[in-house]
């Protein structure tokens, strides 16, 4: 499912406007993306919880040459996934 998708089931189900539902599916994802870059922690029960993990710096090695490379540190997103979730999927 896309994104085009996605709200086009979301008006079907709450029986709003595409315009609408596209307008809550940004606002939702726009304020998930502002609370991870401050750091925060999003949850949502049942469904599942996504947070911000440092990964540091490491060593890599360059597939082609054989040469070690330095991979820099950054910051990535993770998601877990909520009781619920898990079992509605298994």
């Amino acid at each position: 499912m896309n994104k085009t998708e996605l709200i086009d089931a979301m008006a079907a189900d709450a029986g709003i406007t595409k315009a609408a539902a596209k307008k809550a599916l940004e606002s939702f994802l726009g304020n998930v993306e502002g609370a991870l870059k401050k750091g925060n922690r999003v949850s949502l029960v049942g469904f599942g919880s996504w947070s911000v993990s440092k990964r540091a710096a490491r060593e890599g090695r360059n597939p082609q040459t054989g040469k070690t490379i330095k991979i820099a540190a950054k910051n990535v997103v993770k998601f877990k996934a909520g009781a619920d979730l898990s079992s509605a999927v298994n």
